[in-house]
């Protein structure tokens, strides 16, 4: 598995008063948002690189308001077939 790191410096913790650990969590979880937005990444991969199980980011896209379905047929198809 590859790993992506992306420099921030302390200021940002204390400007969002976050933990190192809580503030890397967002950032993942935000990457992934966008992503399953923008079509280029499944719901399911969308949270496997949130680090959540598929239903509570979908709850989290819920929270949010943003549409969780925004698949093509066969795309929604192979979704129901990973779950």
């Amino acid at each position: 598995m590859r790993v992506l790191s992306i420099p921030y410096s302390n200021d940002l913790l204390v400007a969002t008063g976050q933990t190192p650990e809580a503030l890397e969590q967002e950032l993942r979880f935000w990457l992934a948002v966008k992503l399953f937005e923008l079509r280029r990444v499944s719901l399911g991969k969308a949270a496997e690189l949130a680090g959540m199980h598929k239903f509570r980011f979908l709850d989290e896209l819920g929270r949010l308001k943003l549409p969780v379905i925004n698949l093509e047929d066969d795309q929604f198809q192979d979704e129901l077939h990973d779950s």
